[in-house]
């Protein structure tokens, strides 16, 4: 098994949906740590498990700069932003998402 891992920031502004009270209610804004972690049993032609300025280029297109609430269609929790990269990005397995220091949420596909 081959393993890749790409490590990026972006930045980028939400407001939570919460079912209490919190000043994440409000829109606020994070300089983002992005870790994707992809992995494949084979190397394609080019002999890579995939291009880590592709894995970048696709995310800060829809991220970068932007109000997530604008642009995704749920609740923008960290978590959220960890499975949508996910699902996203090919041979892809698991993504961290840092949104603060000390701060971090991960998906990792089963």
């Amino acid at each position: 098994m081959y393993y890749v891992t790409k490590r990026f920031e972006i930045s980028g502004s939400h407001s939570l949906t919460l079912d209490y009270q919190s000043k994440c209610s409000a829109l606020h804004g994070h300089n983002w740590i992005i870790t994707v972690h992809c992995r494949a049993a084979e190397l394609d032609a080019n002999g890579m498990v995939a291009d880590f300025s592709h894995i970048k280029t696709d995310i800060t297109e829809r991220l970068d700069h932007k109000n997530f609430n604008d642009i995704l269609p749920f609740n923008p929790t960290a978590e959220n932003i960890a499975r949508w990269i996910c699902d996203r990005v090919p041979h892809c397995y698991r993504v961290d998402v840092q949104e603060s220091e000390g701060n971090t949420a991960s998906y990792e596909r089963d």
